[in-house]
This record gives C-alpha cells, sequence and structure tokens, in this order.
C-alpha cells in the first residue's frame, strides 16, 4: 500500500504542478526579480531611418481565399515601406493562390511545386531572406498595425534571438465552443510567457507570429512537425533568448468545431513528444539550470508525463479506496468523480448547442490531455513527413 500512496502523491503532484503550480511559482519568481533588479523599461525605438529591415514571411497552402484579406492587413502595418520586405513562400500550392499574388508587384513568391511542409517551405523561404530580421506570421491571420515596430523594439537587446508574438483567438457567435476553448488555453499560454519571458526567455514562440535574426536560422528536418518551437528553442540552445510581447499580436479564428480542434491538438502534441526527444539535451540542470527548470515545467511534463499521471490517478484512487487506506482518498476519489461528471455534463451541452463555462473547461481540460495520446499514436504514423491536413477554421 505504501508504495501505491507514494505514486498516487507523485500524479498528483505532476497534475497539480504542471498546469498550476509552476505558474504560480514562476509568478512569485518574477515579483522576486522584480524586487531585486526592478521591473524592465521597455526600450525606446530609433528613428525611421535607422530601424532595421524586415522580411515578412508568409508560408501558404492552396490560401487562394484569403489572399486578398492578408495583402490588406498587411499593407496596415505601421513601419517604413522601404524596409518592411514581403514574400510569400507557396508549397505545392495547386490552386490560384500564385496567380492572385501575381496582382501584387512589390510581393517575391518563392514556389516548390512539391508540397513537403511548412518546415521544408521555411528552409526554402529563409534561404532567400536578405534582410536582418525575418517575421513569419500564418497566411490566415490578422496582425496589428504596431506589431512591426513592437517586434523591432524587442531586437534592441542583443541577446534576443527571437521574438515571440501573441496569439489571440476569435470566434465568430457565442456557440463557437471549440474556439472558447482554444482562446482561453491562449489566455492562459500567453501569460505563462509572459512571466517565461521576464523570468529569462519565452520557451518557444507560436508560428502565427514570431520573427528572428535571419543570420541566427539553422535548417530544420523537413519531417519536424512543430517547426516554429524547434527553430526558437535551438537559439536559446545556443545561449540566446526568445522575448515575449503581447502588443505584437496575430488574431485568428478558432477551429471551426472540436472535431477539427482535435486535428491541431494531436498534431501539437505529436510534435512536442518529437521536439522534446530532439531538444533532450536541454533538459539536463547540469547544462543550464534555469533553462532546464522552464522547459522541464512548462513543455515536457504536459506533454510526456502529466497526462499518463492524470489517467493514472483514476486506478489508483479506487485501489486505495478499496483498501480503505484513508478519509483522504475517499475525498480525492469524490472530488475526481465531481470532476468528470463536470467534464461529461459539460460535453453533452456542447453537443446540444448550449454551454456553461465551469463545465466546458472541465471538458476542454480533458479534450487536451486524451489528444496528447491520439498525438502518439499520430508521431508513430507521419514520422518522415512534416505535412499536415489543415484544421477547419470557423
Amino acid at each position: 500500500m505504501t508504495v501505491l500512496k507514494i505514486v498516487f502523491w507523485i500524479c498528483i503532484f505532476l497534475v497539480f504542478y504542471t498546469y498550476l503550480g509552476y505558474g504560480l511559482l514562476l509568478w512569485l519568481l518574477v515579483q522576486i526579480k522584480r524586487i531585486v533588479r526592478g521591473k524592465a523599461v521597455k526600450p525606446a525605438l530609433p528613428a525611421d531611418p535607422a530601424l532595421p529591415e524586415v522580411t515578412l514571411l508568409i508560408c501558404a497552402y492552396n490560401e487562394q481565399d484569403i489572399v486578398k484579406m492578408k495583402m490588406e492587413n498587411t499593407y496596415q502595418l505601421d513601419y517604413p515601406k522601404d524596409k518592411l520586405h514581403i514574400m510569400w513562400v507557396t508549397d505545392g500550392t495547386t490552386d490560384d493562390t500564385n496567380k492572385r499574388l501575381a496582382e501584387y508587384p512589390d510581393v517575391e513568391v518563392v514556389y516548390s511545386p512539391e508540397r513537403k511542409g511548412k518546415t521544408a517551405a521555411l528552409n526554402h523561404g529563409i534561404s532567400m531572406v536578405k534582410t536582418e530580421i525575418t517575421m513569419m506570421t500564418d497566411a490566415n491571420t490578422i496582425i496589428n498595425p504596431q506589431a512591426v515596430r513592437e517586434i523591432a523594439r524587442c531586437f534592441m537587446n542583443p541577446q534576443v534571438a527571437c521574438v515571440a508574438g501573441e496569439k489571440r483567438v476569435m470566434a465568430r457567435n457565442e456557440s463557437q465552443t471549440a474556439a472558447e476553448g482554444e482562446g482561453l488555453y491562449w489566455r492562459y499560454e500567453s501569460t505563462l510567457k509572459r512571466l517565461d519571458s521576464e523570468f529569462y526567455s519565452a520557451m518557444g514562440a507560436a508560428g502565427e507570429l514570431n520573427a528572428i535574426r535571419t543570420r541566427l536560422y539553422e535548417p530544420m528536418p523537413e519531417n519536424a512537425l512543430l517547426d516554429d518551437f524547434v527553430m526558437s528553442m535551438r537559439m536559446v540552445d545556443r545561449g540566446y533568448r526568445i522575448a515575449y510581447t503581447s502588443d505584437a499580436y496575430a488574431m485568428e479564428y478558432g477551429s471551426a468545431n472540436l472535431e477539427e480542434e482535435s486535428k491541431r491538438k494531436r498534431r501539437i502534441a505529436a510534435g512536442g513528444l518529437q521536439s522534446c526527444w530532439w531538444l533532450r539535451g536541454m533538459m539536463n540542470p547540469f547544462r543550464r539550470f534555469v533553462v532546464a527548470f522552464q522547459f522541464v515545467s512548462h513543455r515536457v511534463l504536459r506533454w510526456s508525463i502529466t497526462p499518463i499521471a492524470l489517467m493514472l490517478l483514476i486506478p489508483l484512487n479506487v485501489l486505495l479506496v478499496m483498501m480503505k487506506a484513508g478519509t483522504i482518498y475517499n475525498v480525492i476519489w469524490i472530488l475526481q468523480i465531481l470532476f468528470y461528471l463536470a467534464a461529461f455534463f459539460g460535453w453533452l451541452l456542447d453537443n446540444h448547442g448550449r454551454k456553461n463555462k465551469l463545465l466546458y473547461v472541465c471538458y476542454y481540460f480533458l479534450f487536451m490531455n486524451f489528444n496528447v495520446f491520439r498525438g502518439m499514436r499520430y508521431l508513430r504514423t507521419h514520422k518522415a513527413s512534416g505535412a499536415w491536413e489543415k484544421a477547419k477554421r470557423a
């Protein structure tokens, strides 16, 4: 029984620490750092003539329907026109994307006839970039007008090799629960990124909006599933930092429904496992303790051990209750039952077009963790390819 109790409490600790404890600990560490060193002050941007040249790189596959929207948004960016270059990398496109891009003479189109996936497209496109900064964004996102200036401001710190912008998820209507769940997750994730960045470095950059010092880019294996994460974390491994700014943000509609959202979650989970293995040297606390602490706490646990610990809590708790291990285990079992009932009713209401935020949070939490197991299967079947099926947006 003693061994069961130890394993049970380890599982509880892992679940709590991964989803709440690390955030609380990180917040406390940031407060201490502010007391010791003072709160960081944003540097002033230089005059326009001194701003760095930036290439806005957009990878696209069959995006003919949103070319006009994306280009209209791009022309609204507040940055000197002679310093902002626009490049589209079209990977295996078979629709009229290239034809529609030809209507914009200031756009450089880098075309590859074979679809190899986003990582291959990035390798191809960045090899053609001649500017100091490469800023990457997805074709289906809307960027705020000040984004490029805010990203340039972050690069005034010579230790910054990558800048992560904020991802904001929009819903077209109140019934779009998949978008609501995704949006809630990204608000939580953005808070962690902000704290990570202030403490030392953000742990990865999202592909919706990020930027790098072009000279530091290293071509990645074409079967990388999370190209943005691997690209940015490699730079941290080399001694640089990822800065996070919420003043540069990309907005996109959430997944059309939970089935489409599941496609994203399982690919991200698969990519997370793949990335953790490729970057396993960063987990060594004797190399760089702070990086190992942040990487394992923020990324590795939620993509590997913690979902397993969450599932083990059920049989372990049942065994301890049956063995009459103590009142505390009976209470925890009752709480587990209430939680899973809440998730069930959250699913039930969602299927009937209704929602309750508290119940839906429970459901979405289980949904995310369940898709980690689906991601493990996805990884086994997609080892040789970085291409994926796009999730339909609302």
